[in-house]
């Protein structure tokens, strides 16, 4: 119990700053000795409060975004619950050849975020076109794509969501991050809700989820609205390296 208490800290810790907290949740889980799927669901129930609290934590770089956010979370909340039915009706193993495939390209596209920024502004510039402040439909539908993906592990979905809103939005690194967290909150908790009627979780481990990630949410957000975009940006590379090392050696 101790055990999956702090995971659920660590896990709602990270995924305010960079995301892949269930990567830290998961595996306790499992050794705690719940079958993969009720693991991933109670998972899903149990980060709940970190979500929220890291969007809280998160609110003054929320500050202009109301629309953006609004927009985007519509996608969010089509992608999280198709990706909850997923999880419920195919093997447990289905996402695990695609899965390192896009945290690794997620992880690229955050690392040359800057480089790649500047190569599209001096597009625009020379063929005059105007920024999209919501990014696009490419944005609302990778985005959407990237919350089916939540909504059935959730594993990286923060750092895939980064790179997306890096590449087609010109906002700061910090900004893009508080609209992640709205984002994986709307994923975690309309998949959770479908969870309640539609599958088996396990009333113990999400209730300690639920007390460390709420917990860990705030603190990470507490921390991580301190970082400058480089320190931001090598967090979420470490971390995400690390993920995904984790992801292969599965």
């Amino acid at each position: 119990m101790a055990a999956v208490f702090a995971a659920g800290a660590g896990a709602g810790a990270v995924n305010s700053v960079v995301g892949s907290g269930t990567l830290i949740t998961f595996p306790v889980l499992l050794a705690a000795g719940l079958p993969p799927v009720t693991a991933t669901v109670s998972n899903a129930l149990g980060l709940i409060p970190g979500s929220v609290s890291g969007a809280i934590g998160y609110r003054e770089e929320l500050r202009g975004q109301r629309g953006r956010v609004l927009r985007l979370g519509g996608g969010a909340l089509l992608g999280g619950l198709a990706g909850a039915t997923l999880l419920l009706s195919l093997p447990a193993d289905a996402f695990e050849t695609i899965v390192p495939v896009l945290v690794g390209l997620a992880l690229v596209l955050v690392a040359f975020q800057p480089r790649l920024s500047a190569l599209v502004r001096r597009r625009r510039e020379r063929t005059g076109e105007v920024a999209r402040r919501d990014g696009g439909p490419l944005l609302f539908v990778g985005l959407t794509l990237a919350s089916v993906y939540g909504g059935y592990f959730a594993a990286a979905q923060g750092i895939i969501y980064l790179s997306l809103m890096g590449m087609l939005l010109d906002e700061p690194l910090q900004r893009l991050n508080a609209v992640k967290n709205v984002l994986a909150a709307v994923v975690n908790t309309v998949a959770a809700l479908f969870f309640l009627f539609a599958a088996e979780f396990d009333w113990t481990a999400v209730v300690l989820i639920a007390a460390g990630s709420g917990l860990g949410g705030f603190l990470g957000a507490k921390v991580g609205r301190r970082f400058s975009p480089a320190v931001l940006r090598a967090a979420v590379v470490t971390i995400g390296t690390v993920a995904l090392v984790q992801l292969l050696l599965r």
